[in-house]
């Protein structure tokens, strides 16, 4: 195992290997989430806070080609993964005042989207909404998939170093979210992937992707080996997810749609 990150130590890549691909459509005005959908060769994304419940499938060129509505409410939607049935989950685990009692994350099939299992659940160590400024730790913009469990990956609000990770399981009920790692990141984390081999989990914070490589378990995926890639021409990353074991696509809030190459 390489050494773990570090923000204080840790060397930053060149971006060399990030191209924009296409700016995204105007329906996508705020894009939270994505994934890639192998099988159509399409991404699919959606908006934040405060816009409507819907999915929306774009093309590499930023075309437009199916939107997707669905009957659920848009409290905070934050980030996408995928399992490898096909099921998509949408975490709805924005949290900025670290005051939401009950979270969600729900899982659904484009091929019957109105189908939707809700994956319910509050955090195991939180005991006051909120807590003590310092204390806010419970905004989660970060989610991924891996063998029929889901992580989630905190965005510190309060002190802005400490990336806690927690576990949930992929089927519907009522939980409370496991506590099972946490790592000093050094900034908030704004969204998650994890390659299809599950060796190698990114994650993404304002103008920069962490990657990890060589995990062994993606509890503790900071254990890696880590690289810290510099996106600031991307501006306010918000998503990430793998289209194969080498290659990412990244969204930003400001509307722009980037392919990065670990090669």
């Amino acid at each position: 195992m390489g050494r773990p990150a570090d923000s204080a130590t840790s060397n930053t890549t060149t971006s060399s290997n990030v191209e924009k691909l296409a700016n995204l459509p105007s329906p996508i005005s705020e894009s939270s989430g994505v994934e890639f959908l192998a099988d159509k060769k399409v991404y699919v994304t959606h908006n934040d806070a405060g816009n409507k419940p819907h999915l929306y499938l774009i093309d590499e060129k930023g075309k437009l080609k199916q939107t997707i509505k669905l009957k659920l409410p848009n409290v905070d939607w934050e980030d996408l993964t995928r399992d490898d049935k096909g099921n998509l989950y949408i975490s709805d685990t924005g949290n900025n005042n670290n005051k939401r009692r009950e979270l969600a994350i729900y899982k659904l099939n484009l091929n019957s989207p109105e189908q939707i299992e809700a994956i319910r659940f509050s955090y195991e160590d939180q005991k006051k909404f909120p807590p003590k400024k310092d204390d806010m730790n419970y905004d989660v913009e970060a989610l991924f998939w891996h063998e029929g469990k889901l992580y989630l990956v905190s965005k510190d609000r309060g002190r802005k170093e400490l990336a806690k990770v927690y576990e949930l399981p992929d089927k519907g009920g009522q939980y409370k979210a496991k506590l099972v790692g946490k790592h000093k990141l050094g900034v908030p984390v704004t969204g998650a992937a994890i390659s299809p081999s599950g060796e190698t989990v990114a994650l993404t914070s304002e103008g920069v992707l962490h990657v990890f490589e060589n995990v062994d378990d993606p509890a503790s995926f900071y254990e890696g080996d880590y690289q810290k890639v510099s996106m600031k021409e991307a501006g306010q990353t918000e998503a990430v997810a793998f289209e194969d074991e080498q290659t990412m696509v990244i969204t930003s809030e400001s509307g722009g749609l980037f392919r990065y190459s670990l090669n």
